[in-house]
């Protein structure tokens, strides 16, 4: 037995929020949903509590899709407290024909995210669909993911992660640099190079040249100190429970990044190495400068190390030396990142935790 709900949808300000109807349906009980004149028309295998059956026979121009075809079609998943039924209906509008019912789902991939909505996609999107979404989501201050294919948590996999302001909520350069007297010449050259307007390696040169004679215990201060990304440590615990390893490859430095793999238990780090000599910074960095160019090597060589295949691999970060590395990835998510570096990006979380790359997953 099937059932069908018809669900009254009005364009008004204070209307009942989706995580109503989320408090209705079940985690990972399979549905359908459509959308015709003001209403959500949702198909139900079982019958939900607090909703009437619709007594009409309303005719429904249902693409069957079986389990197995579900599960290879593309995803959008939406996420975030500006979820309500209006917008849930101008998503259908934009993404299915007139009539045709999606598979939908609610997923939970932590007990510490949200709710989410996935709806699976009968078609691909284009370009002006994903541009009707973007500008409906931001309207509606929603996250979504659009997946055409998605990485499988249970396979073995790779992350690699920008440090500073991704992994940590600072950018280490500048906390030591106000230590050091010379905060405000370091931040602007830091904001200009993280907008990609200056060459990241030169602009690490001039900032980290600006320390010279500063007493290296600074170092330990903005260690001590240092906070620790929101949703970083659930992030990491669940993955390292299906064995996906994760390293940081950070334009930042040792000292910092070192300090994060003994914390969390990373795989490996990557970072710059500050000269030390008697206890003051000499204003240099020993050896090879890990820039954009080396970020996204290190995602070929990661991979090609611990054996994982292409489409098992992740990256995420903030700025503008990021955006190589995102590329390389077959999954590269711009987070928190200004718009320049979100528009090459396959994806972007724009607000909210670290842990909301689990969204991204399939489990």
């Amino acid at each position: 037995m099937t059932f069908l709900y018809q669900i009254s949808v009005q364009p008004v300000v204070k209307q009942a929020k989706v995580v109503s109807l989320l408090s209705i349906l079940q985690l990972e009980q399979h549905y359908r949903l459509s959308s015709k004149d003001n209403q959500l028309l949702l198909h139900s295998s079982i019958m939900l509590a607090g909703l009437t059956p619709a007594e009409s026979n309303i005719s429904m121009q249902d693409k069957q899709v079986n389990a197995v075809e579900q599960s290879n079609l593309a995803k959008l998943r939406l996420f975030g407290e500006g979820l309500n039924w209006h917008l849930l209906q101008q998503v259908i509008n934009i993404v299915a024909a007139e009539g045709d019912f999606l598979p939908l789902r609610c997923i939970k991939p932590h007990v510490n995210l949200a709710v989410a909505l996935e709806l699976a996609l009968l078609t691909p999107l284009t370009l002006a669909m994903k541009q009707q979404l973007n500008a409906l989501t931001i309207k509606y201050n929603v996250e979504q993911l659009y997946l055409p294919s998605r990485p499988l948590l249970a396979q073995p996999g790779l992350l690699v992660m920008d440090m500073d302001s991704t992994a940590i909520a600072i950018e280490c350069i500048d906390e030591i640099a106000n230590l050091a007297g010379v905060g405000a010449a370091v931040a602007k050259i830091t904001a200009q190079a993280m907008n990609g307007e200056l060459d990241f390696k030169q602009s690490l040169i001039a900032r980290v040249g600006t320390l010279k004679g500063a007493d290296s215990a600074i170092l330990a201060q903005v260690l001590e100190s240092m906070p620790i990304m929101a949703g970083l440590a659930d992030l990491v615990s669940e993955l390292q429970q299906y064995n996906w390893k994760i390293a940081i490859a950070s334009g930042g430095f040792t000292y910092f990044t070192q300090a994060l793999q003994q914390r969390f238990s990373l795989t490996e780090t990557f970072a710059n190495q500050l000269e030390i000599i008697d206890d003051k910074l000499t204003g240099k960095v020993i050896g090879d400068i890990v820039d954009a160019q080396k970020k996204a090597k290190l995602v070929e060589l990661l991979a090609k190390k611990y054996h994982i295949l292409p489409t098992q691999t992740v990256a995420i970060g903030d700025g503008a030396n990021d955006i190589p590395m995102l590329k390389t990835a077959k999954y590269g998510v711009a987070f928190h990142a200004k718009a320049a570096v979100q528009a090459q990006a396959k994806f972007a979380i724009k607000q909210g935790s670290l842990l909301q790359l689990l969204y991204l997953f399939d489990y």
